[in-house]
Order: structure tokens, then C-alpha cells, then sequence
């Protein structure tokens, strides 16, 4: 890598332009995973840093936990039999049901993506 510089004055500053990757957004799991990448992997996260990696891999972890979460969630409601028909008789319990479900797939998905 080499790297241009520009005088100004009596000093020479280095020609620097950052990625366009930065524009990509990252959510919810891409900050718990950057979280946990500073907290406990130090030394990944300082590499995907310093390679201007890191928040390519932020926002591809948050692209998958949503695809996960969108397969997930439908699939464990219809294995544990939630249905329309449960949703129009009795509302609550249907509440209940599908918030029990979401927080169980965003556990797993915490479990195999976030926090490995």
C-alpha cells in the first residue's frame, strides 16, 4: 500500500479517503456484535478495524440475524400450531404466544451469531 501525500506549508498530510462501506447501515444485532467483538475478541475486532473490515462484517451479522429471525419466526409458530384462526378467537393469548416464540429465536440467533 502506498500512500500520497500533499504539502501544506511546511507539512505533508497524507491523502486519505475513507471506504464507501461506511455508508451501509448496521442495526441492533451489527452493535451487540461490535459490542461483543471490543469486549471479549479484542484482537479480531482491532484487525477487521485496522483492514477496514469491520463494518462490512457489522452489517452483514445484522443482514443475517434479520433473514434468520424472518425464517425463524414462522416456522416455530407453525410447528407449535399458531394460526389466524387462534389470533381472531382469542387475541391475547396469541400475544403471548408469538412474543414467546420471537424472544426464542432471538436467543438462538444471539447464541450462533452474535455471541460466536
Amino acid at each position: 500500500m502506498e500512500l500520497t501525500y500533499t504539502k501544506v506549508g511546511d507539512y505533508y498530510i497524507p491523502d486519505l479517503v475513507l471506504d464507501d462501506d461506511a455508508e451501509r447501515e448496521i442495526g441492533v444485532y451489527g452493535r451487540m456484535r461490535e459490542r461483543f467483538l471490543k469486549e471479549h475478541h479484542h484482537g479480531t475486532y482491532t484487525s477487521l478495524l485496522l483492514t477496514g473490515k469491520l463494518w462490512k462484517h457489522l452489517a452483514d451479522i445484522d443482514a443475517a440475524c434479520h433473514e434468520r429471525m424472518n425464517l425463524l419466526i414462522p416456522a416455530m409458530a407453525k410447528q407449535e400450531g399458531i394460526t389466524e384462526a387462534l389470533k381472531a378467537s382469542n387475541q391475547m393469548e396469541w400475544v403471548g404466544r408469538m412474543n414467546n416464540i420471537r424472544n426464542r429465536a432471538e436467543q438462538i440467533i444471539l447464541h450462533e451469531l452474535i455471541y460466536a
